[in-house]
């Protein structure tokens, strides 16, 4: 069983970190959910979590969401 990320299954961690994250989006900025996923899919933070050298998913969503402050 091959246990290793790769940029090939790190698709599988963002749904998890990226929802929470936008539960927080939401909530503090008083928006959509339409709009907070827009904002975190268009933000610095996101396109660094989606490249595995950045190791950014070994972070929590809450982590990733003061880094997008």
């Amino acid at each position: 069983m091959n246990l290793t990320v790769t940029q090939d299954n790190l698709y599988l961690f963002l749904p998890s970190k990226t929802s929470r994250m936008v539960d927080f989006l939401s909530e503090d900025k008083n928006i959509n959910i339409v709009d907070a996923f827009e904002e975190i899919y268009n933000s610095d933070i996101y396109s660094r979590l989606e490249n595995e050298e950045t190791k950014l998913w070994h972070l929590g969503p809450v982590a990733l969401y003061e880094g997008m402050e």
